[in-house]
């Protein structure tokens, strides 16, 4: 799939930025695969992330983060940039503005091609996918207090569903929780940023097994 291709099926699959508003239902969440497991509240706190999708000659990749491991929760995992929304804040400004803090990710070189399904984590937080086009490599610089790493996965291994896995851990309780999981070479996708692109995925090619499988849609 080319580059103008993939822009323009994102451009039609994705809702409208100007669409969001505060608390939206969620469209996926760590219960589609813990469908009996309780749920520790209903009142969501606001949450939002950035999808930067890279335009590289060679193919499109997704940029990520893997997180300081000085940080009190969620240590050394692989994330998106983002985090809550501020007071008065939409969901497109709190993940350019996470992005900035996090990777010093110029808001500017964002173009902003609309938002994938929130989604409700385990913890309580209701998650809006930003999707942000960026046509040249970024230049980032992770914030040591937050960011161990950032890197790029390429957009063909995370959109193909051969490449997606349900794994589990069991919880003291002796319950198991699922999720799911993308594994790339020695970096370890899981959780709720799996989750979030699972659910892109699905918007994106629906129940198509791999993302080749769209060519002729998008060619007529």
């Amino acid at each position: 799939m080319s580059l103008e291709t993939l822009k323009t099926r994102l451009a039609r699959r994705l809702v409208p930025a100007d669409n969001w508003r505060p608390g939206l239902k969620p469209g996926r969440s760590d219960y589609d695969l813990n469908p009996g497991s309780a749920r520790l509240t209903t009142d969501l706190r606001p949450a939002a992330v950035l999808i930067p999708v890279v335009a590289r000659p060679e193919g499109a990749t997704v940029l990520l983060t893997r997180r300081a491991d000085t940080l009190a929760r969620h240590t050394g995992q692989i994330a998106f940039p983002g985090g809550r929304l501020d007071p008065g804040e939409t969901a497109v400004q709190a993940a350019l503005r996470e992005a900035d803090e996090e990777v010093a990710l110029n808001p500017s070189a964002v173009q902003v091609l609309g938002l994938s399904d929130a989604y409700e984590t385990g913890t309580g937080f209701l998650v809006t996918p930003v999707i942000g086009w960026l046509d040249a490599a970024p230049v980032v610089t992770p914030s040591p207090d937050e960011v161990a790493e950032v890197f790029e996965t390429p957009w063909d291994f995370l959109m193909d569903a051969a490449n997606h896995r349900r794994d589990f851990y069991d919880l003291d309780e002796g319950l198991r929780r699922w999720f799911w999981a993308m594994p790339w070479g020695e970096r370890y996708i899981w959780g709720v940023t799996a989750g979030i692109l699972k659910g892109l995925h699905a918007r994106l090619y629906g129940d198509e097994d791999h993302p080749a499988a769209a060519a002729d849609e998008d060619a007529a």
